[in-house]
């Protein structure tokens, strides 16, 4: 299955993502920092230019304190599949 950065189910979990990051009150760079990566990487994955693989959302899950099933169940009702 080829995956497609505009696809709306992708765009609805970097959505999401971006969100979570904003309540914790962090920015690209802080989030980034904490990741250990480029601030880059948040912002290409935020934009659909980089897709996240399940790991790395896994990652950012836990960077930003949430438990990966929280952001699941969250994201879930909103989707058929």
């Amino acid at each position: 299955m080829k995956h497609n950065r505009y696809d709306k189910n992708e765009e609805s979990l970097r959505r999401l993502l971006r969100q979570k990051r904003t309540e914790m009150g962090l920015t690209q760079e802080a989030l980034a920092a904490i990741l250990d990566k480029p601030q880059s990487f948040v912002s290409k994955y935020e934009s659909g230019e980089r897709l996240l693989s399940f790991v790395e959302t896994v990652t950012v899950c836990r960077a930003l304190g949430i438990p990966p099933h929280a952001l699941l169940k969250e994201y879930l009702p909103n989707h058929d599949t």
